[in-house]
């Protein structure tokens, strides 16, 4: 697959000191952090095929929630659940999944877009779907790159094709709020759909989450494939 060399569904970053310290003491962290390596592995294996082969092309950009992080293995995230649950609708698409743990809303704009950019001519007349879940770890990562999420939302919502398919963060604080701002006035052009996780997310993600009480397991990935169903299908529909 041509993409850029240094990028293999990995930011370049080690984890930050807040995952590292809760690592230590709580063994749940580590044993979900320890998913991060072969998921990016099995991510970046599986995407240098789908890139290359005949059908249209899903390209998934985002952070850990796309790699499956928290889930039993890289393929029973909301990715698979999803594609599995389209049917008919989804039997043609070629998942290039270019996530990446840890990844920030800067981190799809400077490195995800750049590898979709990259990638070889898609087999397919029609334009690959393109999803984005990114923003939560901007939130987490200390006032700095909180301070800058509205801002990077807004770059990334510029760098987007018509059409993408984008969440919103349905976090409860001010520099979410801003972000969203952002994707409901694009969403109201009609640049891009919306999956509002704010109205459409899980009510409870009580028995959703993974051993380090921030990713979801299984259960918590199934609650967001609700939520990612109906807007696919109007876009797959949209497009025939």
């Amino acid at each position: 697959m041509s993409r850029p060399p240094a990028y293999a569904n990995r930011t370049g970053r080690p984890p930050g000191r807040t995952v590292r310290a809760l690592g230590v003491v709580v063994p749940g962290v580590a044993r979900v952090r320890r998913q991060a390596e072969p998921y990016a592995d099995a991510w970046h294996a599986r995407s240098r095929e789908a890139a290359l082969a005949p059908g249209r092309r899903w390209v998934v950009l985002g952070d850990s929630m796309s790699q499956a992080i928290g889930a039993e293995g890289p393929d029973r995230g909301w990715v698979d659940q999803l594609l599995g649950r389209l049917g008919p609708a989804g039997a043609d698409l070629q998942v290039v999944n270019l996530s990446a743990t840890g990844a920030r809303v800067p981190d799809v704009v400077d490195q995800q877009l750049p590898a979709w950019a990259a990638l070889p001519a898609a087999l397919s007349p029609l334009p690959d779907l393109i999803t984005v879940m990114v923003g939560s770890n901007d939130l987490f990562s200390g006032a700095r790159h909180r301070t800058r999420l509205p801002d990077a939302m807004a770059e990334l919502v510029s760098r987007l094709p018509r059409g993408s398919v984008v969440t919103t963060l349905p976090q409860p604080r001010a520099a979410a709020r801003l972000a969203n701002r952002h994707l409901d006035e694009a969403a109201r052009r009609g640049h891009l759909r919306v999956v509002d996780l704010r109205t459409d997310g899980p009510d409870s993600w009580r028995g959703k989450l993974a051993a380090d009480f921030f990713h979801p397991n299984e259960a918590g990935y199934a609650a967001l494939t609700d939520a990612f169903e109906p807007v696919v299908r109007q876009v797959l529909r949209a497009d025939l």
